[in-house]
């Protein structure tokens, strides 16, 4: 059996190399047709002009239901594992509020271009980074309560490394897209496609998409890390028939069935 034939362990790995090919294949097309710059623009730059809109859009709302289900499982995942612990859970409910929010402002910046609705969009990006980044967080310090009797101490640092990485980026993000839409610096930044060294605000440019595209490799880098704690959960569903038909309402003779969805016992 291969390792992504284990458990649930398909589904951050989809995830990762889904949202992965969702950036390349807009970056590549709207390089292609001249859209934007070569050198780093904003990712969500390579998803504003059709036809690449047209692509990042489609591709990064499955993306969304592959993150969802993957914050989901996670959150199921800790809940049978501490079922017990106060502290443990109330995290577990956090981690999973704010990963679904973040996923709602992902969803967001995907149907809603800057060059359209830009206040829409804006806050859909805010809410994606600030809640995903709260997320992972939450998860680390969830990797840190339950060492070392389910979590190895290597798994803890991986995680915090990756949640300071993204807490770094996303410090030197906010900082330098808020003098850059300050106005200080001339109007019409947020609209901007094609950026020159020559233009004012060119450097606060530059390090705010470096810092946008790290971030981006930090969330990406942290489900990664969820592969191997889905190695051991498998899926089933049980079906329960209450009557031979819809409008039945005497017991059922047949017995129940239980099937593993998606994934075979572990």
């Amino acid at each position: 059996m291969w390792w992504f034939q284990q458990g649930l362990s398909f589904l951050p790995s989809a995830l990762v190399i889904w949202t992965s090919t969702a950036f390349i294949f807009s970056y590549i097309t709207a390089i292609t047709l001249h859209h934007v710059d070569p050198f780093l623009p904003y990712i969500s730059d390579t998803g504003t002009i059709a036809p690449e809109k047209c692509l990042f859009g489609a591709m990064l709302n499955i993306a969304v239901v592959l993150y969802i289900a993957t914050i989901y499982v996670r959150y199921k995942q800790v809940h049978a594992l501490n079922a017990e612990e106060n502290l443990i859970i109330k995290l577990n409910k956090a981690g999973l509020i704010l990963g679904i929010l973040s996923c709602l402002g992902l969803s967001v910046v995907a149907n809603f271009q800057k060059t359209t609705i830009f206040v829409v969009h804006i806050s859909g990006a805010v809410l994606t980074f600030s809640m995903g980044s709260l997320y992972m967080f939450v998860q680390t310090i969830l990797s840190y309560q339950m060492q070392p009797q389910i979590h190895s101490k290597q798994i803890f640092w991986i995680r915090l490394l990756l949640a300071i990485w993204c807490g770094v980026s996303a410090l030197s993000m906010l900082t330098c897209s808020s003098i850059l839409l300050s106005g200080d610096l001339g109007t019409g930044a947020e609209q901007k496609l094609h950026w020159n060294p020559e233009d004012k605000g060119y450097v606060l440019h530059l390090v705010t998409t470096v810092a946008e595209w790290s971030m981006s490799f930090s969330f990406l880098g942290f489900f990664l890390t969820y592969i191997r704690d889905f190695q051991k959960i498998s899926l089933r569903v049980e079906a329960n028939l209450h009557g031979l038909t819809l409008y039945d309402t005497a017991p059922c003779p047949v017995a129940n069935e239980r099937k593993p969805l998606l994934s075979r016992d572990i």
